[in-house]
């Protein structure tokens, strides 16, 4: 294993998106995940598309560079194969709910009492500190609790709706891999692991209200919530002539060589509107609407070209098939091709980030189900025949 996280095992007991939406990030960097499955496997294994049974596509994306462990942990000798693993392992991640850990042993006192180094990071919905501790939580309950759908609406002037990526579980597994990178680097210093509760309420919301609490932020209040630039319904790719194109005219620097682009260098000044970024803000529907219309009057072609000679920030409206050919993504290595040992010839996905001096390799394949079981068992002390006897009692899956 190579990366700046060489070294470190990461025992995984998540499932879905969130926590291996994590633990796939800590594995890109280089630390050996083990992810430890029910005898039916991760959710994301079975939803389609997908070549063979428990090879779901979400699932082949989220879990590459991780070793797959089957333990039905209802089962005592699979938790007590789970424990045994404990003293070797530097962090323990799930996004169990924290009642039902404490009802299997797997609280944090249970488990440091075994290693005091260890990094426990629980992934909850609610904190267990607040009164919805315990509820369900899923992307889409917890996107509109946190008023991502209220923006929706507010956008839209219609129904509310939610966004189409699991916003609230990718924003929380980013929390939860910082978190862990943090509570390693404490341990560094200190000597000591830790607990560490990442709710996605509170994750979310951060994310939500740092753009949209707007004049909420003010006691008494300063005006509405939300930022007006991305809630008008005028903020979205342009229509040319002959398709769309993403712009973005920004500072005054830009929208003084807009408009000489577009043959009326005095615009800016005649209408107070465009003069400065506050005025703009205060009219920002009325501004994106003034360009949706300029844009319509040239083609795609001649929009970029003047765009290139005055320096204004634009951009493809590109569709997930258009990153596969994206020259930038190719040259950078993120998006390649790999021949997974059953999936076949795949798309895959790198690390997002570059190092220079302890760059990782890059990451194997998604597991079959179980396929690291009779390994991990062995190195954890069982027996080839304590192992076989596991399987036959399907406490394990091989």
């Amino acid at each position: 294993m190579a990366g700046p996280l060489a070294g470190v095992r990461v025992l995984d007991l998540t499932t879905v998106i969130l926590g291996p939406f994590s633990t796939q990030i800590l594995a890109g960097l280089g630390a050996e995940v083990i992810k430890v499955e029910s005898p039916e496997g991760d959710d994301m294994r079975h939803v389609v598309p997908m070549r063979n049974p428990g090879m779901g596509h979400i699932y082949l994306h989220l879990n590459r560079g991780k070793k797959s462990l089957v333990l039905d942990l209802k089962h005592p000798k699979a938790r007590e194969a789970l424990l045994r693993l404990v003293p070797g392992a530097d962090v323990f991640i799930s996004n169990i709910r924290p009642q039902a850990l404490a009802r299997l042993n797997l609280h944090y006192e249970a488990l440091s009492a075994i290693q005091p180094r260890i990094i426990y990071v629980n992934c909850c919905g609610f904190s267990p500190r607040g009164p919805s501790a315990g509820r369900p939580a899923y992307d889409d309950l917890l996107q509109g609790t946190a008023g991502m759908s209220w923006l929706f609406q507010r956008y839209t002037a219609g129904e509310p709706g939610y966004a189409p990526i699991a916003l609230a579980d990718r924003v929380t597994g980013l929390n939860a891999a910082y978190a862990v990178c943090a509570a390693l680097y404490a341990r560094e210093k200190t000597g000591r692991g830790q607990a560490v509760e990442v709710p996605m309420l509170e994750a979310i919301t951060q994310f939500i209200l740092g753009d949209h609490m707007a004049g909420l932020t003010f006691v008494p209040p300063q005006g509405e919530p939300g930022y007006a630039r991305f809630l008008t319904p005028n903020r979205r790719p342009y229509r040319t002539k002959d398709g769309y194109l993403c712009v973005l005219i920004y500072n005054d620097k830009q929208w003084r060589s807009f408009f000489a682009a577009i043959g009326d260098p005095e615009g800016i000044e005649r209408d107070r509107r465009f003069s400065t970024h506050t005025n703009r803000a205060a009219s920002i529907n009325e501004v994106y609407a003034w360009v949706a219309e300029v844009m319509l009057t040239r083609t795609t072609a001649e929009w970029r070209e003047l765009l290139e000679k005055a320096d204004i920030p634009y951009a493809p409206m590109n569709s997930p098939a258009d990153l596969l050919a994206d020259p930038q993504l190719a040259a950078t290595g993120f998006l390649r091709l790999e021949d997974h040992p059953t999936e076949g010839r795949m798309h895959v996905m790198g690390t997002p980030t570059a190092w220079s001096e302890t760059p990782p390799d890059d990451p194997l394949p998604a597991p079959r189900l179980g396929e690291d079981s009779a390994t991990l068992l062995a190195e954890a002390g069982y027996s080839e025949e304590e192992i076989r006897a596991m399987a036959a009692a399907r406490d394990t899956v091989l």
